[in-house]
């Protein structure tokens, strides 16, 4: 199995934080930038076109978590290379949807989009059967032991899908759960001086063999011109 870990192009709380050093005013589900749509298409027309098959791959499978801007991004690259997006809710970014209280610095757990909205706005992703109309996530915030978990899971449960094949599996995710992940992989517990970077529609490509994984890029951006990089 060959997996492509990619992050969702540019939100607006990423805008945001590169505009301000601040959360404040953040959304708890964000929507795309222009630049992050423009991230998007450049990333699309890279992996439908010979530069994307430069490493000798095409993508056999294509995953997003339910972050409105992970479906939008994937959503994208469906289009241009003709290939169903499956949503996999558990490859969210870490604490999940919430908005904090910025009185008391509280943070409140949000329901996440309905299957409604999806249905609408995202026809051609795939859902869960789970998804209704309350919303995906409507739980508090995610803690630093539930995502380490999750990190974890995440791969056990690529594996148990695909780690048996030659399929090339592409997740669209988020920086901080990519962060764990690669710790997972690596087998580092702490986090302590080491930050796996990806900036937004970076790709990472990890081939698995039955004893090891290796890396074998990590954070490409050759389909974005530099100033076009967040």
């Amino acid at each position: 199995m060959t997996l492509y870990l990619i992050r969702h192009a540019q939100s607006a709380n990423n805008e945001l934080y590169t505009r301000t050093g601040s959360t404040v005013g953040r959304s708890d589900d964000p929507e795309l930038t222009e630049l992050g749509a423009e991230q998007a298409r450049l990333l699309a027309d890279y992996l439908s076109s010979n530069g994307g098959r430069a490493d000798g791959h095409r993508f056999t499978h294509l995953y997003c978590s339910l972050m409105v801007r992970a479906v939008a991004t994937a959503s994208v690259v469906s289009r241009s290379c003709n290939l169903p997006v499956v949503a996999w809710p558990e490859v969210h970014e870490r604490m999940g949807v919430f908005m904090e209280d910025e009185r008391t610095g509280e943070l409140i757990g949000r329901p996440g989009k309905s299957r409604s909205y999806f249905e609408e706005h995202y026809p051609r992703l795939l859902l869960p059967d789970s998804l209704n109309e309350h919303g995906w996530w409507s739980r508090p915030a995610e803690t630093a032991p539930q995502w380490k978990q999750r990190a974890g899971d995440f791969l056990a449960e690529l594996r148990r899908r695909h780690g048996s094949g030659e399929d090339r599996v592409a997740v669209v995710t988020h920086a901080g759960f990519y962060h764990e992940v690669m710790l997972a992989l690596s087998g580092i517990s702490g986090t302590d001086g080491i930050w796996f970077t990806l900036h937004n529609t970076g790709m990472t490509r990890v081939d698995f063999h039955p004893a090891h994984a290796a890396v074998i890029y990590h954070n490409r951006l050759e389909h974005l011109p530099p100033h076009l990089v967040s």
